[in-house]
């Protein structure tokens, strides 16, 4: 049967996708139950050494019932910054649910001082506060519809996009951060991923020896940034503009023995991509127009990491 489920941001409905499950899963399926599982993952983020967010539930809205909580003996927390590159850390698991249509999810969020922390790169042994907004309750809502199966297990993954989630309130909140999270939930069997290589020190040197364009960002070997459908633009992340942002912005790191960067973008629903990569940093708030280099496009498929080609690309 289809199952069908959206991308959420917070209060806003930011797409849609498909996914395959098992069948009766009508809201008129008045008794029946499936088993749903939840993880949480993130798309990285740059200027943070720490970003730990202690979870102490979760909930789930029926369209037409009630909320079906779910509190933790113990917080579950993690350093969201390991969680990258496809990895992953359960919420619940095989948790019985009633089957049929929800229109909300809320996560709850352990806010008292320090449970929920941030460092900076430049400052890690110092912890900074971070909290939800006032009017969340200590709670994540994200509004929009997923369906649970009924008599099947349905495996979902809330990807923590941390770049875009946490914000500076400058001086207008007690806490040194907030919470406001740009979240995506996608199916587990609906998801692929894309792996690449970026020759830096190429496009470092042509920077370097060509005066019509800025020289990368010294210290700062760039990112890929990934855009959903083909043939995008690529613009660079401003947090108070949602539209024509890339989907994330994927640091590029070099692994012992390799000779280029490599990344990885994870948990991508199945469709075209546009894959651009720039040197020079983004401080994600206002439009730095900065280089990119190496745009191309991807195809994703579910179950399947695609290679993309080296950047710059090779004839």
């Amino acid at each position: 049967m289809n199952q069908s489920l959206k991308l959420f941001t917070v209060a806003t409905l930011a797409g849609a996708l498909a996914a395959c499950g098992g069948s009766g899963s009508s809201s008129d399926d008045t008794g029946s139950t499936g088993t749903v599982s939840f993880d949480v993952t993130d798309a990285p983020a740059m200027e943070f050494s720490n970003v730990t967010v202690s979870f102490t539930g979760i909930s789930l809205k029926p369209q037409n019932g009630e909320w079906v909580e779910f509190s933790f003996d113990t917080p579950k927390t993690w350093n969201l910054l390991d969680l990258q590159g496809g990895m992953s850390e359960p919420l619940i698991t095989d948790e019985e649910v009633p089957a049929g249509p929800y229109s909300e999810l809320r996560l709850l969020v352990d806010t008292t001082e320090l449970a929920s922390f941030v460092t900076l790169k430049d400052q890690p042994d110092v912890k900074k506060s971070l909290a939800v907004p006032s009017g969340e309750q200590s709670g994540l809502k994200l509004k929009g519809e997923f369906l649970v199966a009924a008599d099947t297990t349905t495996d979902f993954t809330i990807d923590f996009d941390v770049k875009k989630s946490i914000v500076n309130p400058q001086g207008q909140s007690l806490a040194d951060y907030l919470l406001k999270p740009s979240l995506r939930l996608v199916s587990n069997l609906e998801v692929g991923s894309i792996s690449g290589e970026v020759d830096y020190a190429t496009i470092n040197q042509a920077r370097n020896s060509d005066e019509t364009q800025a020289n990368c960002t010294e210290g700062y070997e760039g990112s890929a940034y990934v855009y959903q459908g083909a043939d995008v633009i690529p613009t660079d992340l401003n947090v108070n503009n949602e539209e024509g942002n890339p989907l994330m912005v994927v640091p590029v790191s070099l692994k012992d023995g390799d000779s280029l960067y490599s990344y990885k973008a994870a948990f991508l629903t199945e469709g075209e991509y546009t894959i651009s990569y720039s040197c020079q940093v983004d401080d994600n708030e206002i439009d730095d127009e900065i280089e990119f280099d190496g745009t191309q496009n991807v195809t994703v498929e579910a179950g399947i990491e695609t290679e993309a080609q080296t950047i710059p690309l090779v004839n």
